[in-house]
């Protein structure tokens, strides 16, 4: 007796043991998971504010892993990294200088290996490591309603907007750059709409001596208003939107001289509604280089001008195409050799490093091959080599790679297949890579310049480990004109090939985007997909003609022809989901927003039968409504490709509905605004189709924060009941 209770306490735990593991294998995906907890309880560990501390060979990182958010330094020569400091240290040594403390670990700026600085609102603080101690470094005496905020990495000086008027912080001085009290006129900002890799509106010279910023005119493009719903009564907000085929803004470029307080203003010619692009500096601080593109965008001038005068000095050389050219990124001066820079062009089809000198000569491409340059990431300390991110073993892969200047040999940095992060040190050539594939949630490793490992900085372990979910499986599938198309599938779990599947198609298809990519997830954000699978459907995606990352034919395919190919191999997509004997052809639904509403509503409307159910959030309906810089490039203008415009208007086929489609957009869409989808519905009510709608009060284009979890309840509980 005594024996047999001995036994049944050891059994005790191992049957609980059994039970709880058994039971956390099945645990199923909230929607609060899939779309909050995604990117934070479930999302792979990971080290924040990893990066190189400058001038040296030292790299860092803050675990925020660790009870106490903790900041570490670590170099190929340390096996366990130092520890710098953690947050409730940092906060005791606050509370002594009697100022005050932080929730979170403060973003730090290394001013050498020994000091890093940051800011607790408008005060910054030091830390020194070798006296453990913090100290008041300055007040910035900037105004609260300052915004967009660009700090010279040389001099400290701040530009920054209040509305639309330009300023700089000097020490402690405030200094007015541009203003103007029409609303329109608009300075140090983004301009023509952040197309053209254009995000800020700010350029500091490479010394801090001169700030170059754009002025743009929209005093000529037509007010479109937005309604503010929660003022009583509501209140119209008019924004300033050019639709394709109207009158665009027009923009110039000024310089400010910080020492004698003066602009003047590049002389950038007509027609003024021509765009100006990657704007760059000299190293010697005297000229302004701008990729000037004409509206038609199928032909661009790097220019050079002066920065003193403003006077147009000439073109450094020309670039045409019979359909558009989209310059980037700006140029990348080789440090030492003031005179010859790196240019990025997709001219022989895919996007590649070009050297140039500034008498306009190309002295040699770089990187050839069918494969695409990602982004450029320096040089190295010699100048001898350039590094760069590509796709040259897959497109849905990237790797680092570098290329010798001298004799053009291009040698692969980074391991493994999957997408890999880099963080390139020009001063040891080693690289931070954060790596991970579909089968690697995370990896972070720290790699010598010859390739090899020098230690893993981080292993991260599968954080959906305890849920029951689905396999996902990468493929791929040939497009009617011949090309590989990637597709990614969501299978439900415990798949059983013997039953019939209702498959949602998720779908894009439009230029600068990448659904799929060998890393965590195949390249999905949250883990919507995999909650649709729990649910009992399959989800499928394919990254078609007109998608990004793989070469410029591939993109063009759409050109005039928005909605052509790009459906084309959704159906060749669909017909392979039918050939499969899981899946019940009479239950296929398709879901896109965006340039993916404008598709899913094509692919309901355009074929109709084929799918059973669909819904398009925030859809493109009638492309002359969209914005100039967009369109036009890819469709040229109303006048110009009325049959384009005509073919693609979605306004046409609303006579076809046959099935289920819902339309979702945003009240302060300021992106495909609001009127899109209620002329659909106008028509649809002329046509006596029955189309479900609804709509996010108060929010812009697609819909974010907790929000969001009831927009993913109401399209799969759409799904749900009609698929």
């Amino acid at each position: 007796m005594q024996e047999e209770f001995i036994m049944f306490r050891y059994l005790l735990p191992l049957i609980f043991l059994i039970s709880t593991t058994s039971w956390a294998q099945h645990k199923k995906l909230s929607m609060e998971d899939a779309i909050l907890n995604a990117r934070t309880k479930l999302a792979p560990a990971n080290l924040s504010q990893l990066g190189w501390i400058k001038n040296s060979i030292s790299y860092y990182y803050v675990d925020n892993r660790l009870p106490d958010a903790t900041l570490f330094v670590g170099d190929d020569g340390i096996v366990h990294d130092e520890k710098i400091i953690s947050l409730s240290e940092i906060n005791d040594k606050l509370k002594r200088i009697k100022t005050d403390t932080l929730a979170s670990f403060p973003v730090v700026e290394w001013k050498n290996d020994k000091v890093f600085g940051f800011f607790i609102g408008n005060k910054e603080f030091e830390y020194d490591k070798t006296q453990y101690a913090i100290r008041n470094s300055r007040i910035l005496l900037l105004p609260d309603s300052a915004t967009q905020k660009d700090t010279d990495p040389v001099t400290g000086r701040i530009a920054y907007t209040i509305k639309n008027n330009l300023f700089v912080y000097d020490a402690g001085k405030n200094f007015t750059v541009a203003e103007d009290a029409y609303p329109h006129i608009v300075y140090g900002s983004s301009v023509h709409r952040n197309e053209f890799g254009i995000t800020k509106g700010t350029f500091w010279s490479p010394k801090g001596n001169k700030l170059a910023f754009y002025r743009m005119d929209e005093t000529m493009v037509k007010d479109y208003p937005l309604i503010d719903w929660n003022k009583k009564p509501a209140e119209v907000n008019l924004i300033k939107y050019p639709m394709s085929g109207g009158t665009s803004h027009q923009v110039t470029v000024g310089v400010f001289d910080m020492i004698n307080k003066t602009v003047v203003y590049l002389k950038t010619g007509e027609p003024k509604d021509q765009y100006l692009t990657n704007v760059s500096w000299s190293p010697d601080e005297k000229y302004v280089y701008i990729a000037v593109l004409n509206r038609d965008q199928n032909h661009m001038k790097l220019n050079c001008y002066s920065a003193s005068t403003g006077h147009f000095i000439k073109t450094l050389f020309e670039e045409k195409d019979e359909k558009y050219v989209e310059p980037q990124t700006p140029m990348a001066f080789v440090p030492g050799h003031d005179d010859q820079f790196i240019w990025q062009s997709q001219r022989d089809g895919y996007n590649h490093l070009y050297l140039y000198n500034t008498d306009g000569k190309l002295i040699k491409q770089l990187t050839k091959g069918e494969f695409v340059v990602t982004e450029f990431k320096g040089f190295d300390k010699k100048s001898e080599r350039a590094y760069y991110m590509c796709t040259a073993l897959s497109p849905i892969d990237r790797d680092l790679y570098y290329v010798t200047l001298s004799d053009g040999k291009m040698k692969r940095v980074s391991g493994d297949s999957g997408i890999h992060t880099c963080y390139y040190n020009p001063e040891n050539n080693e690289v931070l890579d954060v790596f991970s594939n579909v089968n690697t949630p995370r990896k972070i490793k720290l790699i010598l310049p010859n390739g090899s490992d020098a230690k893993t900085m981080l292993t991260a372990e599968n954080p959906l480990s305890d849920f029951n979910l689905g396999e996902m499986k990468i493929s791929t599938l040939k497009s009617v004109s011949g090309e590989l198309l990637y597709t990614r599938t969501y299978y439900p779990p415990s798949m059983d090939s013997s039953k019939k599947y209702p498959v949602i198609i998720y779908v894009y298809g439009g230029p600068h985007l990448q659904l799929i990519t060998n890393s965590w997830q195949g390249g999905q954000g949250d883990l919507w997909f995999y909650y649709l699978a729990q649910e009992g459907f399959i989800v499928y995606s394919v990254d078609g003609r007109g998608s990004g990352n793989r070469g410029k034919n591939f993109e063009q395919a759409i050109f005039r022809n928005c909605g052509v190919a790009e459906m084309e191999d959704q159906l060749t997509g669909l017909q392979y989901l039918k050939s499969l004997p899981y899946v019940d052809s009479s239950r296929i639904g398709v879901d896109g927003w965006s340039y993916g509403g404008f598709m899913t509503i094509s692919l309901m409307t355009r074929f109709p039968g084929l799918f059973k159910v669909a819904v398009a959030g925030g859809p493109v309906i009638d492309w002359s409504m969209y914005e100039i810089m967009y369109t036009e490039r890819y469709m040229d203008t109303p006048v110009t490709n009325p049959d384009g415009y005509e073919k693609s208007n979605l306004l046409n086929y609303v006579k076809n509905i046959n099935g289920k489609l819902m339309l979702i957009h945003d009240t302060n869409d300021d992106t495909v605004v609001w009127q899109h989808s209620l002329m659909y519905l106008k028509k649809a009510v002329d046509l006596g189709k029955q189309v479900d709608y609804f709509v996010y009060p108060g929010h812009p284009h697609n819909v974010r924060g907790k929000d969001r979890v009831h927009l993913m309840y109401k399209i799969t509980d759409y799904f749900k009941q009609n698929l």
